[in-house]
Parts: C-alpha cells; sequence; structure tokens
C-alpha cells in the first residue's frame, strides 16, 4: 500500500507485537506472513467486487485493542444467558476469544473437544493443513489474514471414526460488551470421521452494550459417510462487529446441513464455503437475516462441485426494515467432471421500508456436462391482497404484518430436526422480527 496503513490497521500491528511465539515453527511462520499480507493489503475498499456493498470505512478508522484475556476468563456469565433448549449436550464457552474451562464440558465418549492450545500441545501436525493456509485474495481475505495472524484461542472438535453422537455439541461465543473498542478472534476446527454423526450449534450472545469486534474462522472436514448438521445462531448486540468465515469440506457420501438466524449486530458478514469433493456428497444450507434499524448483515454463499453426482439445496429469507441493509451473494460452481450434479439456490427478499436496502446476486458456473441446476432471487414486498384478507378477519395491521413475514421466513427453519431448538429459533424470530409500520 502507498498510503500510511489506516488505525485500525495500526491497532492490529501493534496488537501481534505482544503475541508471544508458539514455538512451532510452521505455525509462526504462517502468522507472521498472514500479518505481514494483512499490513500490505489492508481492508478491502469498495473496488474489491466481494466487499462492493459492505463499506469498511468506519472500522477503518477504529483502533482497536485486542480484548484483555485476563478480564475475559474471570466475567461472571450467567449460565441462562447461554443456554438453548433442545441443545443439553456438551458445551464449549469463549469469552471475548477466550477459552472458559470453568463454563465448558466434556464427556461424550468418541468425542475430542480441545481448546487450541491443548490440541497443539498434544500434536500440531494434524492441524497444519488448517492453520497454516495461505488465503490469496488480496485484501478481499483481509480479516481471514487478522484471524490467523491474531487468533491465540479455538477449538478442536473431533468425532471418531463410526460415533454418532445424539446430544448436540453448544459452541458458545459470548462478547462482554464490557471491554469498548476491543477486538477478540477464534479459530474452530471440526473433524467429523468416517460414518460419524454429530450436530453442532454454533451460538453468538452480547451481555454489555460497548461496541466490539469478533472474528471466526471455522475449518470443517467431513469425512465418508459422515454426518454434520450445523446450526448458527447469531444474537450478538447491536453493538457488535462480527465477521465470520466458515470453510466445509466433503468427501465421498457425506453430508452436512447447516441451518442460520442471523438476528442481531451493527456490521456482520458470513462467508460460507463448501467444497463438494467426494462422490454422492450432499451440502445444503438453509438461513434467515432479520434486520432493523440501522444493521447491516452480508452473507456470502458458495458451493462448489467437484466430484461425479453430488448435490446441494440452498434456501434463504431476509427481511429488513428501518434504514438497514442486507447483502446476499449465492454462487454455484460445477467444475468439469462433476457430472450428474443436482445443484440449486433460491434467495427471497422482503423489504419493510422504503429506506431498507437488500442487494442480491446468485450466480451459476458450470463446466461439465449431465447437469441439473437452477438458481433465483427475488425482491419485494408483503402481499397487499394477504394483508387486507387478514385484515378484513379482525387482524391489527401490526399483527397482520408479523404473521405474514414470519410465514415467508419460516421454510428457512422448518427443516431442522431438532424440535425444541427449532421451536426456540421462531420465537426468537418473531421477537426480532421488523414489522414496518404498526398503526392504521
Amino acid at each position: 500500500m502507498t498510503n500510511a496503513p489506516s488505525p485500525f490497521v495500526r491497532a492490529a500491528l501493534d496488537a501481534a507485537a505482544g503475541i508471544p511465539a508458539t514455538g512451532i515453527a510452521w505455525l509462526d511462520a504462517a502468522r507472521r506472513e498472514n500479518l505481514d499480507s494483512f499490513a500490505a493489503d489492508g481492508l478491502p475498499e469498495g473496488r474489491s467486487e466481494a466487499w462492493k456493498y459492505t463499506p469498511l470505512r468506519a472500522l477503518a478508522q477504529r483502533a482497536l485493542a485486542l480484548a484483555d484475556r485476563g478480564a475475559a476468563g474471570a466475567l461472571a456469565v450467567d449460565a441462562t444467558r447461554i443456554a438453548l433448549p433442545g441443545v443439553d449436550g456438551d458445551r464449549v464457552v469463549f469469552v471475548d476469544g477466550t477459552y472458559r474451562a470453568d463454563l465448558s464440558t466434556a464427556t461424550t465418549a468418541g468425542v475430542t473437544l480441545l481448546p487450541l492450545a491443548g490440541a497443539l500441545a498434544q500434536n500440531p501436525e494434524p492441524l497444519r493443513f488448517a492453520l497454516a493456509n495461505r488465503y490469496r485474495h488480496g485484501a478481499a481475505d483481509a480479516f481471514a489474514h487478522l484471524n490467523a495472524a491474531l487468533a491465540v484461542d479455538g477449538l478442536v472438535l473431533r468425532v471418531d471414526d463410526g460415533v454418532e453422537i445424539a446430544r448436540p455439541v453448544h459452541v458458545v461465543h459470548v462478547s462482554s460488551g464490557g471491554q469498548a473498542d476491543t477486538a477478540w478472534h477464534v479459530r474452530l476446527l471440526l473433524d467429523i470421521g468416517k460414518a460419524a454423526s454429530v450436530d453442532v450449534v454454533e451460538h453468538y450472545v452480547t451481555l454489555g452494550d460497548a461496541a466490539q469486534l469478533g472474528t471466526v474462522v471455522t475449518d470443517i472436514s467431513v469425512r465418508e459417510h459422515g454426518r454434520l448438521g450445523l446450526v448458527v445462531l447469531q444474537d450478538a448486540s447491536t453493538a457488535t462487529t462480527l465477521v465470520r468465515r466458515t470453510h466445509a469440506r466433503l468427501d465421498a457420501d457425506a453430508t452436512a446441513t447447516v441451518h442460520v438466524l442471523e438476528l442481531g449486530g451493527a456490521l456482520v458478514r458470513h462467508e460460507l464455503q463448501a467444497d463438494v469433493n467426494g462422490d454422492r456428497a450432499r451440502f445444503d444450507s438453509r438461513g434467515v437475516f432479520a434486520l432493523s434499524g440501522r444493521q447491516h448483515i452480508d452473507t456470502q454463499l458458495e458451493v462448489r462441485h467437484q466430484a461425479r453426482d453430488t448435490a446441494s439445496e440452498a434456501l434463504w429469507r431476509g427481511i429488513a426494515d428501518g434504514r438497514s441493509r442486507g447483502v446476499f451473494r449465492g454462487a454455484i460452481v460445477v467444475a468439469e467432471g462433476a457430472d450428474g450434479t443436482d445443484a440449486s439456490l433460491s434467495n427471497k427478499n422482503l423489504l419493510l421500508s422504503g429506506q431498507a436496502e437488500i442487494d442480491t446476486k446468485p450466480e451459476l458456473e458450470i463446466y461439465a456436462d449431465e447437469v441439473k441446476a437452477a438458481h433465483g432471487a427475488t425482491i419485494g414486498q408483503l402481499d397487499e391482497r394477504s394483508l387486507f384478507y387478514l385484515r378484513s378477519r379482525g387482524i391489527p395491521l401490526s399483527q397482520a404484518r408479523s404473521l405474514l413475514t414470519l410465514a415467508f421466513c419460516r421454510a428457512a427453519l422448518e427443516s431442522l430436526p431438532n424440535e425444541a431448538l427449532r421451536e426456540h429459533l421462531g420465537d426468537l424470530l418473531v421477537a426480532n422480527l421488523p414489522t414496518g409500520p404498526a398503526a392504521d
């Protein structure tokens, strides 16, 4: 970069200087390379196609220190704030990016849950592929570079071959909301063994009102005939900036299903990428974002089919009220030789305010023969005829709007098999639904 680094970049470089070396040569080298790339490229600007709808000018002017690990380790957390119905298995809790052993449990046979530092101390080599990754898209990968350079805590989750876990594993990210102008970074590695099965619930919650930044990078491997169900509930405060990247790789006959509910955050971005690498593997995703005020949520979905007879289905819904802005990019790529692929993507959106905005961009690239693929996107408003019908039955306008909006979103959540959790997500959605003008 020819210009002087922004306050955000300078603060990140200062933070990195205070992180001690691990003594693992390849890991320390990877951290240095990622930090150098971040320093050289800075944050993405409007010229970056991947970030054109999500400006970062305000963030670039913030000098964020690393969250204090001592304070995060001592913070009292009310268990009721992180509990979820239907989620009663092992739990792993991070507070401002710091692993909290006192709030975490790991008792299920066949599952290994280790904080990143513990896994590296035991045997770092199995983690090398993920942690030494080189990101190659310059400023577009700024937050991945930042996470790779600064994340000193995280989780390694392994499910042994052939093990089926009955109760969901709960991974909780708590932003204290008490350490203003700070940032935290977490790395997650999930390895689902051959013919293994597990459900994971990734949960974001904020306790206070102070503005913080969190980055989370998740690497997932689902081995042959393995199954992963992943639910992401993002219910952070509207002062929180949150940037996540989830990358899944599926081997032959593996399946992964992801359900996402985005409710909170001031500026939120989720890059969800799947490489369907094995024959007959399947990746499905369902998601909803519900925005109001000045919230900004950006979802970047990319599914790459790279083997024969694979399948994917994506169904996403977005609603925006106030002066909020939603962004959705959904890309399906069918590589050469991936014959027999069956892929579909649907993104439908509702604008409940004349000042709200939703930008949607479906993409389809096909380089193989004998492929079934479809994609579509719509942006509209609530149907006036349906509103009139409900009001003619004596239902108030605000309630009629809520009913229609909930029905619109429910399609993305109804396939979640955990009934108690599904109902809870529905209740949260109702409580957060923007309804537009409420009075007659």
